[in-house]
């Protein structure tokens, strides 16, 4: 699942196949970028913000796309098989000489001016694994709505960008602090903003997210994936429940006794 970590080593995948280079090949299948052709134009860089994926190339252009939940860009040699999905998938190919990037699944593809990116980025919080993190702005923004779940409050990319699913889970979870308790009842705020910084840098050059210090397969996380299973700190049964506003609920996973909520906490 894409995360701020992921979006960042992508980007700086790209950015070493593309920048630099004049495109050789511009491919955009979405039906209102079917006639743009940036064919000629160098890529001048690729950037990642929060989540968002920023493709810049020379005349002033960015190509922005957000992965989502199963969106995906890959990087291949000449003559190399595409193998990041069915062809159907592809919703854009860009290429130089020496390297060929897909982008699949792309739920969001669209050309702005670069002037203009704010448009697209500019409601995003501190990023965490940007220039721009202020850990105080943060913690801040997370904090404005006192009565707010921490969960969703997490997941807000306007208070800090980067957070998703799996983060938020994990995080909750090594600070015993449930989901839903109310942002103005945790313990030591910052904690957490600083909790999900090392989070996040830790994982970024990883193919593979580690929250438990321990890389062998299936050990790797907390809680998240694990409703049903043991507890790794007590035993107890994990859970998972939908967070959020209705119709965009999120999964979320939990330890009913290290994360204890009374009255608040779902399936008590």
């Amino acid at each position: 699942m894409p995360e701020g970590d992921t979006v960042w080593r992508t980007a700086h995948a790209l950015h070493r196949a593309l920048a630099d280079r004049p495109l050789t090949r511009s491919d955009l299948r979405v039906p209102k970028l079917a006639t743009v052709d940036l064919t000629g134009r160098r890529v001048t860089g690729v950037v990642p913000r929060g989540k968002h994926l920023l493709t810049r190339v020379e005349g002033g252009l960015t190509l922005h796309s957000h992965l989502k939940m199963d969106g995906a860009w890959r990087v291949f040699a000449p003559g190399e098989h595409w193998h990041g999905g069915p062809q159907h998938q592809i919703r854009a190919v860009l290429a130089n000489a020496d390297r060929t990037a897909v982008g699949y699944r792309l739920p969001v593809l669209e050309l702005l001016r670069t002037a203009d990116e704010s448009t697209a980025v500019g409601h995003l919080g501190p990023d965490l694994l940007g220039p721009d993190w202020d850990p105080g702005e943060a913690l801040r923004r997370l904090l404005a709505d006192p009565g707010r779940p921490v969960g969703e409050a997490l997941l807000d990319q306007r208070n800090l960008a980067g957070i998703g699913n799996v983060y938020k889970s994990e995080l909750c979870f090594v600070l015993r602090i449930s989901p839903w308790l109310p942002v103005s009842r945790i313990p030591g705020p910052e904690r957490l903003t600083a909790l999900a910084k090392r989070f996040l840098e830790a994982n970024k050059a990883r193919p593979a997210r580690i929250t438990t210090a321990d890389p062998r397969p299936g050990h790797q996380l907390w809680v998240y994936g694990r409703a049903d299973r043991p507890c790794r700190r007590c035993g107890t049964l994990l859970r998972s429940a939908g967070q959020g506003q209705p119709g965009q609920e999120r999964p979320t996973y939990w330890c009913p006794r290290c994360q204890p909520a009374p009255g608040i906490d779902p399936n008590e």
